[in-house]
């Protein structure tokens, strides 16, 4: 599972193996004991979350529509 970044203390990351067809365009983030999915387009939403509260969940959206680009370019490098 490719790391695209680290940020806050939360790990931003895609599965190699994403299923066939493969989803979207999407992040994973993950703390000690938590994690969620995030969809990039049409816009930032959370697709799931496991034990995150609201606060958190708003800096990763943050976080994520601040480096979408970033997100989506190691997206499209690595399943080219």
């Amino acid at each position: 599972m490719p790391v695209i970044f680290r940020d806050g203390g939360y790990r931003f990351f895609f599965y190699a193996h994403e299923g066939y067809p493969r989803e979207p365009v999407h992040v994973h983030v993950a703390r000690a004991g938590a994690d969620a999915k995030l969809w990039l387009y049409p816009e930032v939403r959370v697709a799931y979350n496991r034990k995150m509260n609201p606060r958190e969940l708003r800096e990763i959206e943050e976080v994520v529509e601040r480096r979408r680009q970033e997100i989506e370019d190691a997206w499209n490098a690595f399943f080219a």
